[in-house]
């Protein structure tokens, strides 16, 4: 256990024996990460509430990914050649004990954990390319949540990756729910084959299926929960797209997702920074970043 100021940073192990790293800062706010995935699975209020949705019938048993959370989906997202977002979601990611440094900004009075992902000889045969992806999670004095990305090209020809943090957010009610920073942002449509549209209303609401990646959205983006009066707000770097997701009932009843309960399309909503219109490309020793803040505001 490590204490920078009063924030701590503690490592347990879950059921199956898969490290976990508890960070909690000094107000009392906390997020806890695993390394099965570098998946974060919790990330809770300094009065305690749960900001992350996971699913009363996640899976934790690797190579299963979590419903739920935010898994990362590298170096695919959606369908492709490997399997469906990657692998880096299934793997069981190490503590990086001597990470490269970061701008202090990024650590002080923060608590945080750095992680590596290195791939494996049966990653290399499925994708032969060689990475080292770099993975620091911080919660701040007043409860921000950041996942900075460092995704870093150690093979000698270049490589293309699409990337997305897959957040799902713990909500009231899908239909009570507003998203506002998409207008006027073109945006493809997962559910009418990739065909593109432009963002017309002022707010996007939920009424059926939503699977959308809005393209090149620079400003953030602030998810209002009318009934719990609180507002997600998503502040991002390097990520450019944003993929606004929920499954509705008739994939959850329907048991395409074996691990999401029939009423539980409700209570979540993904909506992720991600980069995927455009994939990524980094020359032998060129390193990519990317940035994700999460904070939670109170709304009327």
């Amino acid at each position: 256990m490590s204490h920078s100021g009063a924030a701590v940073v503690e490592v347990t192990k879950d059921k199956n024996g898969i490290d976990q790293v508890l960070l909690q800062n000094p107000r009392g706010a906390s997020a806890r990460v695993s390394l099965h995935g570098g998946q974060v699975l919790s990330w809770r209020s300094e009065r305690g509430e749960e900001l992350l949705f996971i699913s009363s019938k996640a899976i934790f048993k690797p190579p299963k990914a979590v419903r739920g959370g935010i898994p990362i989906c590298f170096p695919q997202f959606g369908n492709g050649s490997l399997e469906q977002n990657g692998f880096a979601r299934n793997r069981i990611w190490v503590i990086d004990n001597e990470p490269p440094s970061l701008n202090p900004f990024d650590s002080n009075g923060k608590a945080y954990i750095d992680l590596l992902l290195k791939p494996s000889e049966d990653d290399l045969k499925i994708w032969p390319h060689s990475f080292e992806f770099r993975l620091r999670v911080s919660l701040a004095a007043e409860g921000h949540l950041t996942l900075i990305s460092r995704i870093r090209n150690i093979n000698c020809k270049p490589f293309s990756f699409s990337i997305a943090f897959h957040t799902y957010f713990s909500i009231s009610d899908i239909s009570e729910v507003r998203i506002e920073g998409l207008e006027t942002l073109d945006y493809l449509d997962n559910l009418c084959e990739k065909e593109r549209f432009t963002e017309q209303g002022d707010a996007l609401t939920f009424e059926s299926e939503v699977d959308r990646a809005y393209l090149s959205s620079s400003g953030a983006i602030a998810v209002f929960d009318h009934e719990r009066k609180r507002t997600f707000v998503v502040r991002k770097e390097g990520l450019p797209d944003v993929v606004v997701w929920n499954p509705w009932d008739k994939k959850s009843k329907s048991k395409s997702i074996v691990d999401l309960g029939d009423e539980e399309y409700k209570q979540m909503l993904c909506v992720d920074g991600a980069a995927i219109e455009k994939p990524i490309t980094l020359k032998p020793g060129e390193e990519w970043t990317g940035r994700l803040e999460l904070s939670v505001v109170p709304s009327s």
